[in-house]
């Protein structure tokens, strides 16, 4: 029988994990499957033939540690997926830029090595916004994103410096769009669409992840959704067994807020049909044993 890991990380406790889905669907097809920690310095790759990178939601904290793990499988017999290329690519927030490059329409950024205050207040002005948000690069579940008037970045500054001193970042207008209509999220495996939910944030706060009280609807995407996300998956720069585009209004036209190709949750829950979708493509990948 064939192997595949689901790679995971040591505690997942306070949040939602449903890779489990996948397990049994895939059992049908011939393949063993198992989640494996990251972390775990005695496994031996070679043992898979294929490695999903799936809830390592705390690799941004190592992320240097990370990396290195990912190469050990790569340098295996096993396959990684998403592909190692994708990856290093999608894992700083700068991927964003070159999407603009190649004609995508993103959220307005600017982006920082370094924290200037003179220059971020001026982003206000720069964006015309009375609201900014700021969040590094390298980030996952909304950690270390703030979203600041004028009057409360120079409250802020102080811890605002030491949490970016040492992490390149980037500066967006606050889109009351999240607020008001929240943020689409559209799912692909193999290139093919799956299932699209709508991501609302609890009331008096922006993020929208489960994690901090956001609300989950299943929604059917319009063709300017289907649009938009087509346009992301063109210019992605290695094919991928998965991806998930964030797409939110600004002024009035989709435009993207990330693209997750390294370990978003899939949201199989909000889906009955998207597990077996996600085992159809990952068969058609790797076939049955």
């Amino acid at each position: 029988m064939k192997r595949c890991a689901l790679l995971t990380t040591d505690n997942l406790e306070e949040f939602y994990v449903y890779d489990q889905m996948l397990i049994e669907p895939l059992k049908q097809y011939g393949w063993l499957t198992e989640e494996v920690s990251w972390k775990n310095k005695d496994v031996n790759w070679n043992d898979f033939d294929v490695v999903i990178i799936r809830s390592t939601w705390d690799y941004q904290q190592f992320c240097a540690e990370f990396l290195a793990c990912l190469r050990k499988i790569d340098a295996s017999s096993a396959t990684l997926e998403n592909s190692l290329k994708v990856v290093e690519w999608n894992i700083s927030k700068a991927y964003l830029k070159e999407l603009q490059n190649q004609g995508v329409d993103i959220v307005p950024s600017l982006w920082f090595e370094k924290f200037d205050l003179a220059e971020i207040e001026n982003s206000f002005s720069h964006f015309s916004e009375q609201q900014i948000v700021i969040k590094p690069l390298v980030s996952a579940n909304s950690d270390f994103t703030y979203r600041l008037t004028l009057g409360q970045l120079i409250a802020q500054k102080t811890q605002l410096m030491e949490v970016f001193s040492n992490r390149e970042f980037m500066v967006q207008p606050f889109l009351k769009s999240i607020v008001e209509e929240g943020e689409y999220s559209l799912f692909y495996f193999s290139g093919e669409y799956s299932h699209t939910i709508l991501k609302q944030p609890k009331a008096g706060d922006f993020r929208v992840q489960e994690e901090h009280g956001g609300q989950l609807l299943t929604v059917e995407p319009d063709e300017k959704m289907l649009t938009a996300a087509r346009h992301s998956l063109a210019a992605l720069p290695d094919d991928v067994l998965y991806a998930r585009i964030d797409l939110v209004k600004f002024k009035g036209e989709f435009v993207v807020m990330e693209i997750e190709l390294i370990e978003p949750s899939l949201y199989f829950n909000m889906d009955p049909a998207s597990p077996q979708r996600f085992v159809d493509a990952f068969v058609q990948r790797f076939g049955k044993n």
